[in-house]
């Protein structure tokens, strides 16, 4: 690739994320899923489309989509919150387990006996559509006022239920005649447990790590959890585990860890899930030929109905046997089932085994994915408010985010206090600080405590102050004139603007304002 060609790739790029952004406000004014516009902006750029741009790689396309389903879950899993997940583990495991052999069973039955495909090609078409989207449940379920309850399971479903579905794909997908149900159901459990064990492994570890090790840097931070979540797939993958499970445990142990710059955490693994639900969006735009879908609509059509309408439900209730759930949210579990690019995506692997009818499989997944789709997003918060599970009353999570110093128009300064200093025995309130400055936090001797009035300072203490913009500077020298002349300083004279520059020896460090946090502290 030359620089020109480079130049080019980048402005197309650029070009397709805005319009992709703007696309998001298109689709929370009309109620229709993004992932159908990111899909339309594929097809659109694509052969039959203006772009008139030929793609048909279908092994860059799974290897991208692998990547961006990382992300996803990774965001995903941060964003879980272990006390509504807690208590809906136990049905959301069943759902992932024994919810996807039923769903598997009969939408496959339905593609071979009322469609006529093969058993192979069907069992294909089973399992992929089996798999409900973390992406499309994260962003559609957030948005609508759900008990707790409903709300975990879904997720939670959303973000186990990839690793059995992509076992069961790889299976059928494999040349030679398909393994026994036994050996797929072991191959299933061992490759579950390694990932979790795995996934929990890094998430308690790095959690850990991340707590007792003061990067130098906020922004290392988000970089920093994004790459553990990383590692836990890739390591996951390799010990022949699920590295798919191994992310979304791992991304939810660190979400739940309370490690700093949470926050900033979450915002970042938001932002690259966009990107990468656009990406992955657009590339399995521009992959399908929309004028070989014609064929392959009605039995798409008729395939996602019996999955909607009978396997979905039967799945649900079934799976859900053991837990005292009642029926309305059954049925709003049975209808929320959405599928989205995980499903178009694990399509491509029968066209990379180069299977029999891959590219009919393909075709059939992703008419079905556009179309229930547009059917079930825009009426899933209709049929909640029907079944009277709007949860309205419940009190909301507030969203708490750190403010930037500068966004205040203030500064953090970090003040040590060495040997010598006569800010030693001086209380607080003597440092008489202009009104809009105020000592924060006091760090002593690897403890930190929110000091009051009459909290006595001393040798080796590291203050944090914060001063409003107007009285920065009179804040610097007031501190500068008590570490020179102690609690007196003014009426001994040093508590002008020449007050900056003491002997050695004698002076408080006073740090410049700084946009990090100088050192971790544990309080």
């Amino acid at each position: 690739m030359t620089v020109h060609q480079l130049n080019e790739l980048l402005l197309i790029c650029s070009l397709v994320l805005l319009i992709a952004v703007a696309a998001v406000r298109i689709s929370s004014r009309s109620g229709l899923p993004s992932l159908l516009l990111y899909l339309g902006i594929g097809i659109a750029i694509g052969q039959d489309g203006i772009g008139n741009v030929a793609f048909d790689n279908a092994e860059l396309t799974q290897v991208i989509g692998y990547a961006a389903l990382v992300v996803i879950l990774a965001e995903g899993g941060l964003g879980t919150k272990w006390k509504e997940i807690e208590p809906a583990l136990p049905a959301a495991v069943m759902l992932s387990t024994v919810g996807v052999a039923v769903s598997v069973g009969i939408t496959a039955s339905a593609a071979h006996y009322v469609v006529g495909l093969e058993w192979r090609q069907a069992l294909i078409i089973g399992a992929v559509v089996s798999s409900t989207d973390a992406a499309a449940v994260f962003s559609v379920l957030r948005k609508v006022p759900l008990p707790s309850r409903v709300t975990g399971v879904l997720e939670a479903e959303s973000g186990f239920n990839d690793a059995p579905v992509v076992i069961l794909v790889v299976a059928f997908s494999t040349a030679g005649p398909i393994d026994s149900w036994y050996v797929l159901v072991g191959e299933i459990a061992l490759e579950l447990a390694i990932g979790a064990a795995i996934g929990l492994a890094v998430g308690f570890a790095s959690a850990y790590g991340l707590r007792h090790v003061a990067l130098p840097a906020s922004g290392l931070y988000p970089i920093a959890v994004m790459a553990i979540a990383v590692v836990a797939y890739a390591s996951g993958a390799m010990a022949h585990g699920s590295g798919f499970l191994a992310v979304y445990l791992a991304s939810m142990v660190l979400g739940n860890a309370k490690l700093p710059h949470a926050p900033a955490n979450r915002g970042f693994a938001e932002g690259l899930g966009w990107i990468a639900q656009i990406g992955m969006f657009v590339l399995l735009g521009l992959l399908v030929t929309p004028h070989e879908l014609v064929r392959d609509f009605w039995p798409a059509i008729v395939i996602g109905l019996v999955l909607t309408v009978i396997a979905r439900p039967m799945e649900v209730l079934v799976s859900l046997l053991p837990f005292r759930i009642p029926w309305q949210e059954q049925a709003l579990m049975s209808w929320a089932g959405l599928r989205g690019a995980v499903p178009i995506i694990l399509a491509t692997i029968p066209m990379v085994s180069e299977i029999d009818g891959s590219e009919r499989i393909f075709n059939i997944v992703f008419v079905l994915v556009v179309v229930y789709t547009l059917v079930q997003g825009p009426t899933l918060p209709w049929l909640a408010r029907a079944l009277k599970l709007g949860d309205q009353g419940e009190a909301s999570d507030l969203g708490v985010e750190s403010a930037p110093l500068e966004r205040l128009r203030g500064h953090l300064l970090s003040v040590s206090i060495p040997d010598g200093s006569r800010m030693h025995g001086v209380e607080v309130a003597e440092l008489r600080l202009p009104p809009g400055a105020a000592v924060t936090l006091v760090v002593r001797e690897d403890n930190s405590f929110v000091p009051g009035p009459a909290t006595v300072l001393r040798r080796g203490d590291e203050l944090l102050v914060v001063a409003t913009d107007p009285v920065r500077d009179a804040a610097e020298r007031r501190l500068r004139a008590v570490g020179q002349g102690g609690k007196l300083a003014g009426w001994l004279g040093t508590g002008g603007p020449r007050a900056t520059a003491a002997p050695d020896g004698d002076q408080t460090d006073l740090r410049r304002p700084f946009r990090r946090s100088p050192r971790r502290t544990s309080g």
